[in-house]
């Protein structure tokens, strides 16, 4: 599964040496790829039972899915494709996430935006991002927004939160409506 790994070991055999004797890749790998190489490996060996990663390019480790599937609460029988991009500036800077899947939901819009604390670069509360944060914990956050971290108290998407407060009830009917005609 992991090709650029390969790629890692392909160009580090394939050095060139220049006239003055010191060897020089021909093709540079980012630091970035290769935090990627290890944190895709150890993020494959950790998944969430209700998680499921695809690359659509196995050479780039950079761009790909996730798909949530809760198994509990009120989004239960959903699956919510979730897209990853991790920047060049990766692990200073928090990838970026959107979920691709229309979702009555606090703390997601429902044009993809995520209100997640470990995605934010600068946080006041000192829960954002941070250069230790891997990839392991943006999907693992991903997966608990359908469960314990599920917040109507500070709502991104305020409409589906003031709609818990008023009728929960309506409210538990209205994301399975939206899980049967967009998450299925």
């Amino acid at each position: 599964m992991l090709t650029l790994a390969s790629k890692l070991k392909r160009d580090d055999g394939g050095k060139t040496v220049r006239a003055s004797g010191a060897s020089d890749s021909t093709h540079r790998i980012s630091i970035r790829d290769r935090l990627l190489t290890k944190e895709v490996a150890e993020l494959e060996a950790n998944l969430p039972s209700t998680c499921k990663v695809s690359f659509p390019d196995e050479d780039k480790l950079h761009h790909f899915q996730l798909a949530v599937s809760p198994d509990e609460g009120y989004y239960h029988s959903g699956r919510f494709q979730f897209e990853i991009d991790v920047p060049e500036a990766y692990n200073m800077v928090p990838p970026k996430v959107r979920c691709l899947t229309r979702i009555w939901h606090p703390n997601i819009t429902e044009t993809g935006e995520i209100c997640l604390s470990l995605l934010r670069e600068h946080s006041i509360d000192g829960t954002g991002w941070a250069p230790t944060r891997t990839l392991k914990d943006v999907v693992w956050g991903l997966n608990s927004l359908f469960t314990d971290l599920l917040n109507f108290d500070d709502p991104l998407n305020i409409d589906a939160a003031e709609h818990h407060l008023r009728d929960k009830e309506d409210f538990r009917k209205k994301v399975q409506d939206y899980v049967k005609h967009y998450a299925r």
